[in-house]
Formats: structure tokens, sequence, C-alpha cells
């Protein structure tokens, strides 16, 4: 139930309000000045508060001032009588959500409080997308192989050289890409990833460069393309590998000339754009095939960087594991589960295809299905083949 707490000198207002908000489902508090009222405020954290400005000991615009040093998040609103909106329009310039005149209209009261927890809903929402956004799992390993890759981000990650990611599926490049990034001098713009493989040939300069209205048949609308989204930060080609070669033209030439050509417009956008890019494939051999041209791979591979299947690196396996152990807990909301030293040296042990995804999987079907400490047996139930 949201709270909100009116701050107001006249009972009659305050008990006009506290009957009608908590009649709208609304838990109230009430102050009768604004240092009662902001005594309140230290000790409670409201969604809302409604507050007169002219107060004795302590008025609505210094309860707005000292509240927003305290919780600047918290949206107040304040209540003008007819002589005080000059006051009431200067309290808004200050911080103050919006002003409502006395006597209140209801309606537009109602409709002014829902906006305010709206947008602190909305901010709030905000903040937990960018935060999950901006966390970079950390790289987990000790092999020689990581920490070569972790030496060469710490090199290459605050220059601008373009960087080209090799490595099997489910090995860590984007991963990789992401530390680059949050290393980078554009860590605070964005990383815009385009997965080359997932996008219809006919669709991918479209995804890419963006398009004007009515420039093909399913085009109502203006689009803005991954290369001006990534404007300022780092644009991540995943699996180039699969690019048409009309587009690998459009990219050589963003690349060359820092400029794109939305499809259907006639004129150039300056983009300022990191490209990293990471494929499967051994783009050589597809140079070779005429799948992939040569320009372009030379453009893209300033740095190649070379990520090392699960195999290859499996001392690090018992890290890796841990980590998802504690990672699956969280996310299933449950104490971290055991397991037995046997049952790991039988995971390194192990051939895995679908190298650290794989490893992943594996050990949150090991959680689900195993009792409180996963044993070599349930290893070999759930996850050895069956001969």
């Amino acid at each position: 139930m949201p709270s909100i707490l009116i701050i107001d000198d006249e009972r009659a207002i305050r008990k006009t309000l506290t009957e009608i908000l908590g009649f709208e489902g609304y838990k109230i508090d009430e102050a009768s000045d604004g240092e009662e009222g902001l005594s309140k405020f230290r000790g409670k954290n409201y969604d809302l508060v409604l507050c007169d400005i002219k107060m004795p000991k302590l008025d609505g615009i210094e309860f707005l001032e000292k509240a927003k040093e305290i919780n600047a998040e918290v949206p107040i609103i304040i209540i003008s009588g007819h002589g005080n909106i000059e006051t009431a329009v200067e309290a808004v310039k200050k911080g103050a959500y919006d002003y409502i005149s006395k006597p209140p209209d209801l309606n537009r009261m109602l409709i002014t409080l829902r906006n305010a927890m709206d947008k602190t809903t909305l901010v709030a929402e905000t903040k937990v997308l960018k935060r999950k956004v901006a966390k970079v799992q950390d790289m987990v390993g000790e092999s020689a192989p990581i920490r070569q890759i972790k030496d060469t981000i710490e090199k290459i990650a605050p220059t601008e050289a373009r960087v080209l990611i090799t490595g099997e599926n489910g090995a860590g490049k984007e991963l990789v890409a992401r530390w680059i990034h949050q290393k980078s001098a554009r860590s605070n713009g964005a990383m815009v990833e385009v997965n080359c493989a997932a996008i219809p040939g006919e669709l991918i300069e479209s995804e890419l460069f963006g398009h004007e209205k009515g420039s093909f048949t399913s085009a109502v609308k203006q689009r803005i393309g991954k290369f001006e989204q990534a404007s300022g930060g780092t644009l991540f080609l995943d699996e180039i590998g699969d690019m048409s070669l009309s587009a690998q033209a459009k990219v050589l030439r963003a690349l060359q000339e820092g400029k794109i050509t939305r499809v259907g417009a006639d004129r150039d956008i300056n983009v300022d754009v990191r490209v990293i890019a990471a494929t499967n494939k051994d783009l050589l051999k597809e140079v070779e095939n005429k799948n992939f041209r040569l320009d372009l791979y030379h453009r893209l591979g300033v740095i190649i960087l070379h990520v090392p299947t699960l195999n290859e690196r499996a001392s690090d396996i018992p890290l890796l594991i841990d980590r998802f152990l504690e990672d699956v807990a969280a996310e299933y909301g449950q104490p971290k589960k055991a397991i037995d030293r046997k049952a790991v040296e039988l995971l390194q042990k192990y051939k895995w295809t679908g190298n650290v995804r794989e490893l992943r999987n594996v050990v949150e079907r090991l959680i689900i299905l195993s009792g409180k400490t996963i044993t070599p047996e349930d290893v070999e139930n759930y996850v050895l083949p069956k001969k």
C-alpha cells in the first residue's frame, strides 16, 4: 500500500485529504507543520509527500529543500493558496513534482498523485534495468589462456582499435566483448549488439543502417539502425561470418569513412562507433570460398583475440562450477548447493561440445535433479552419456 505524508497546518485540510486518500487505498501520515513533517520524513520511506507552502516553524519551500537533501527521489507536491501560486511555481523549479491550488480539485489531485507514483516506479525500474545491463559478469578462471585474454583486454580496451574475437559457440566471446567495452573510454556509451546469424539477409541492412519511411513495402515508419544507436559507444557484431556480402560492403564503408546511409535515404549520417566483431568461423577460409570480403577481414582484425574452448582450460572448471552454483542458487532463491570433489573431477574429464554455456546448463540441471549434495552418481546419471 503506497504511503503518503500530508503536511499542512490547517487541520480541516489534513482531515479531508486523509479521508479522500485513505478511501483511495493510500496509507496516510499527518504533520501539522514543516518541522514535524521533516522529522517524519527522516524516519520513514514515503512514496509521496503533499506539503502546504505557508506553515509555522518551517515553510513548504524550506521543507522541500531539506527533504531533497535527505531523499531526492520522493515526489513532493506543493499545496498552495491562491496568493501563493508564484511561490508554488518557484517550488516546482526547485524540484517539487507539481502544485495543487486550495481548495484542491479532487479529480486533478488524484490524477497528479497517480502520475507522480507512476513516474517514481518507472525511475526505480529504469535504475534496476540499468544496473542489470551495466553489470558485467566476472571472467572466471586462472588458466594460462584466460590470464592471457585478461592481460590483452587491459592493453586494448583503452584504445579505439577494432577487435575480432574468434572461438567456438558458448566459449564466452560476448563476455570478452563486454569486458573490452566496460574497460574502454566508451563505457558510458551504449554497447549495442547485433546477432548477424539471427537476422534474415534481406533485413540485415535495415537493422544495421536503419531505413526511411516508405523505402520498402513494410517500412511504415522511419527506423534508426544499430550503427546510429551505438554512436559514441560500441557496436558488437556477433557471428559476423554469416553477414551477407552486400551488407559487408556497407559495413566496410562505415568503417572506412565513419558514415552510414539509411535504406531509402540520399544523405549520409556521421557515426562515431567502435566495432567489435565475433565469429565461430574461420574467416580466411570464408574469404577463399568467396563468402567474406578480405578487405573487411583486415579492417575488423586490427586485434584478433581467440577465446579457448572449455576443454582447453579444464583447470578452470572447478571455479566455473562454484560460480554457477552461486548464480543459480541466487536465481532460484535457494541456498547454494554443495558438490562432491569427485563429481567435479568427473566434470573436468567430460568432453564439452557446448563449452561454458553447456557447463552452466549442466550445473543447473544437477542442482534441480540432485539431493542436498551433487554426487558422482548424479553426474553419471544426468550428465555422462549412457553406454
